[in-house]
């Protein structure tokens, strides 16, 4: 989680979603950097609603809008699927070695009871508030650099450059269509939430 004060901003990590770069990138601009521990630094929208909202608020007097970014359901799992396949978690039950992406995203799309190398969390549930609705107030799809960088250069006026972090192993990937298929009728909402990324302005 980066905080920017002055520019009245809090850009909120999504797992998956390139944060490491993105502090490593912004970190001479941030008021606040939240690095660890892991549950902190990807703190969803309804716990930073719930916990630092109110204290920002009571500190400087003001409303601080969010900002984050989402991937596409199917890149975003096959992000978690390549980094929990590496081979310091080999043996753990949280691995996916052995287990085929297609199985990997069943696994997934089960609504309850998922074996531990598919309980990655949700993106739907990360941007959502208390009331169920999309809380952020720019919401971004990771596919469309371009746009969220633009967004940046504007509200913190600098020119950014981003270094590749936390690279995943690369694996020739590909999910079959009855398994999307199910994937889609099991979890509409995370496909709808990334699509309304693409849709939502950030115009100032």
């Amino acid at each position: 989680m980066l905080v920017f004060w002055e520019q009245n901003l809090v850009l909120l990590a999504v797992p998956k979603t390139g944060s490491t770069a993105l502090m490593s990138g912004l970190r001479k601009h941030v008021t606040m950097m939240v690095t660890n521990p892991p549950h902190l630094k990807h703190a969803p929208f309804y716990r930073y609603q719930r916990f630092l909202h109110p204290y920002f608020k009571q500190a400087g007097g003001k409303t601080m809008e969010t900002a984050a970014v989402i991937r596409h359901p199917v890149d975003w799992l096959s992000s978690w699927y390549r980094y929990r396949y590496r081979d310091d978690l080999v043996g753990k039950k949280n691995s996916t070695r052995g287990i085929s992406f297609d199985e990997f995203v069943l696994e997934y799309a089960k609504t309850e009871d998922r074996k531990p190398f598919a309980q990655v969390g949700s993106q739907y549930q990360f941007v959502r508030n208390s009331e169920d609705e999309v809380g952020v107030t720019f919401l971004f799809q990771y596919e469309d650099q371009s746009r969220f960088l633009s967004f940046l250069k504007r509200r913190l006026d600098t020119e950014i450059e981003l270094p590749i972090k936390n690279v995943s192993p690369k694996l020739d990937l590909s999910l079959s269509t009855e398994v999307e298929a199910e994937l889609r009728r099991a979890r509409p909402e995370e496909f709808t939430t990334w699509e309304t990324a693409g849709l939502s302005s950030d115009e100032e």
